[in-house]
């Protein structure tokens, strides 16, 4: 079991790592602050690429933890 939660952390965390260093970074800064030009729910909800890299790097990183957190408990 500590072999598979091993290999759950390695995919995950690699994951993870590919989808930061693939986001663009945002030049606006805060949007909440600033007056951001982009609507909370635009007309692509979860469609764009960005979403999809956000997505899927909010699902790695829980991964990510919750596997970390298994190991260490063993």
């Amino acid at each position: 079991m500590t072999i598979f939660f091993s290999v759950v952390v390695l995919i995950s965390s690699l994951s993870l790592i590919v989808s930061v260093v693939m986001q663009e970074g945002s030049e606006s800064g805060l949007g909440a602050i600033g007056g951001g030009s982009e609507p909370l729910f635009g007309k692509s909800r979860g469609t764009s690429r960005e979403d999809m890299l956000k997505r899927i790097t909010v699902i790695s990183a829980v991964i990510f933890i919750i596997s970390t957190l298994v190991l260490a408990a063993k």
